[in-house]
């Protein structure tokens, strides 16, 4: 969560508020980083997907009414 909340940090002072992208190389595994993208006003997250957890994320993008993509392609490797 946070390198999601540095980046909606740095959108929010470069005054971008409104119908946010987030996008992630790695999956997000877990429903409080898409909480924290909706407080920034984040409409849709676009990530790779993967994670064991991922209904937990997509159920609270349902909640929140944010669109979630999934690629199903991972963009870094360790």
């Amino acid at each position: 969560m946070g390198s999601a909340e540095i980046a909606l940090e740095q959108a929010k002072a470069a005054g971008f508020t409104e119908g946010l992208i987030l996008a992630s190389d790695g999956f997000l595994p877990f429903g409080d980083t898409v909480a924290l993208a909706g407080r920034y006003g984040v409409t849709a997250i676009v990530q790779p997907g993967g994670s064991i957890r991922d209904e937990e994320s997509i159920a609270k993008a349902n909640e929140l009414g944010i669109t979630m993509l999934f690629t199903g392609v991972r963009h870094f490797k360790h």
